[in-house]
C-alpha cells in the first residue's frame, strides 16, 4: 500500500483484492478443503484466501507478516511451542488467566519453567531474565490494567537471547505497535476487538522475523490450529470498522473513568488515561490512546461486586471484552484467576452506547 497512511485508512484498504474490472472490492470465504494440484496451496489447512486476507491487513497494522490461528490460546500455545524442553519463560503475574494457566500446566509436567512477575516493575523483570528463553509481555493487563515499559522490557529480553512476545489485544494495532517498540511478536486475540461483534473466536500472530514467521507457521500447519474461513471473513469485516468503533469506545471509558473514580462506593479506578493511574506516563510515550478497557475496586466488598454484575441493565455481565455492546464481570468469579487479583475487582469493557446511558447503568448498579 501507499506507504505513510493513517492506520485508519490501512484498517479499511489493506487485504483488498486486485483493482481489475469486476473484481469484487473485498475478498470473500473460500469454502474448499483442498486445491486443484500444481500450485502453492494444494490443502486447506495449509492456506485460504480469507486467511490471507485478514493477515495481510493485521501484517500491515503492526508492521510485519501475519498468521491467524483458531483461538487466541491457540496462537498463544503455538508461541509457548517454541520454548524448547526444559527452557525458561518469564511472564506477568496478571495476564489472561488461561495463557497464565497454560504456562502453569507446562511447568507442572516439567516441559519448561515459569517465572512470574509484577511486568510494570521493569527492573524487577530484568533481574529475573538470566537464561530466559522468552519474555511474555502484556500490556495493558489483564485485567489489572498495568503498564508496561515495553521498549526497555524489549531490550533486556533480547540482551538476556529471549525471544520476546507481546499481547496487544487490549491496546489493538491501532493504538500499539509492540514491533515497533521493539518485540519480536505481537499476538491478539482476534474474538476481541479486532472482530468486534463478539460473534467470532479468532487468533493472531505478527512477526519481521521470517525465520520465526516460519517456524510458527510449522506449528498451526502441523498441529491443525486453523481458522474457518467463514470466521477469518468475519473477523476482516468487522477489523474494517475498528478505528471507527475504538474512538468511540475509548471516549465512553475515558468519561467512566472519570465518573467512577468519584463515585463514594469506588475505592479504585484502573484506566492508564487517568493522570493519576500508575501507568500513564508510560502508556502515553508507548500508546496512541489508552483504550477501552478499565477496571475498579469496590474497597474489597466481593458481594457489593457481584450484585453490581448482575444488576446492570445495558452492561452484558460477561466474560469476554471488545465487542460493540459494554460487558462487565467480577473477574475472581473464576476459580482459575490468580488470587493476587482482589476479590472486588470488577474488568469494564466499553462498548459504543451512548455515555449518559452507560452511566446512568453504572450509577443505579452501585447505588
Amino acid at each position: 500500500m501507499t506507504p505513510d497512511l493513517d492506520p485508519s485508512t490501512v484498517v479499511v484498504h489493506a487485504g483488498r483484492p486486485e483493482r481489475v474490472p469486476n473484481a469484487p472490492v473485498g475478498e470473500s470465504p473460500v469454502f474448499s478443503s483442498t486445491y486443484v494440484a500444481g500450485g502453492d496451496r494444494g490443502y486447506g489447512r495449509f492456506g485460504n484466501d480469507a486467511w490471507s486476507a485478514l493477515e495481510d491487513t493485521l501484517g500491515e497494522l503492526e508492521g510485519g507478516r501475519g498468521l491467524t490461528f483458531a483461538s487466541g490460546m491457540a496462537a498463544a500455545a503455538a508461541l509457548i511451542d517454541l520454548v524448547p524442553v526444559g527452557g525458561r519463560v518469564v511472564a506477568p503475574q496478571h495476564a489472561y488467566s488461561g495463557v497464565v494457566a497454560l504456562l502453569d500446566q507446562q511447568t507442572e509436567t516439567g516441559r519448561l519453567t515459569v517465572v512470574h512477575v509484577d511486568v510494570a516493575d521493569t527492573e524487577a523483570v530484568k533481574q529475573v531474565l538470566d537464561g530466559a528463553d522468552m519474555l511474555w509481555i502484556e500490556s495493558p493487563t489483564n485485567p489489572a490494567m498495568e503498564v508496561a515499559d515495553i521498549p526497555a522490557l524489549a531490550e533486556a529480553g533480547h540482551a538476556a537471547g529471549a525471544t520476546v512476545v507481546v499481547d496487544n489485544t487490549f491496546a489493538t494495532p491501532l493504538l500499539q505497535q509492540p514491533l515497533q517498540l521493539g518485540a519480536d511478536v505481537v499476538m491478539h486475540s482476534a474474538t476481541k476487538f479486532i472482530s468486534g461483534h463478539s460473534d467470532v473466536i479468532l487468533g493472531a500472530v505478527i512477526t519481521a522475523d521470517d525465520d520465526l514467521w516460519s517456524a510458527i507457521e510449522l506449528r498451526r500447519r502441523s498441529l491443525g490450529a486453523i481458522p474457518g474461513p467463514m470466521e477469518a471473513w468475519l473477523a476482516l469485516r468487522g477489523l474494517r470498522t475498528l478505528a471507527l468503533r475504538l474512538e468511540r469506545a475509548q471516549s465512553n471509558a475515558a468519561f467512566l473513568a472519570e465518573r467512577l473514580l468519584a463515585h463514594p462506593r469506588v475505592s479504585r479506578v484502573r484506566y492508564p488515561g487517568l493522570p493519576s493511574d500508575p501507568g500513564h506516563d508510560r502508556a502515553a510515550a508507548q500508546m496512541s490512546g489508552f483504550g477501552a478497557i478499565l477496571a475498579v475496586e469496590l474497597g474489597g466488598d466481593a458481594a457489593l461486586a457481584q450484585k453490581v454484575c448482575e444488576r446492570t441493565e445495558l452492561w452484558v455481565h460477561a466474560t469476554s471484552l471488545g465487542g460493540v455492546e459494554s460487558m462487565l464481570e467480577r473477574r475472581r468469579r473464576w476459580p482459575m484467576e490468580v488470587p493476587t487479583i482482589p476479590v472486588d475487582l470488577i474488568r469494564l469493557s466499553v462498548g459504543i452506547e451512548h455515555p449518559d446511558d452507560l452511566w446512568a447503568d453504572l450509577e443505579q448498579a452501585l447505588g
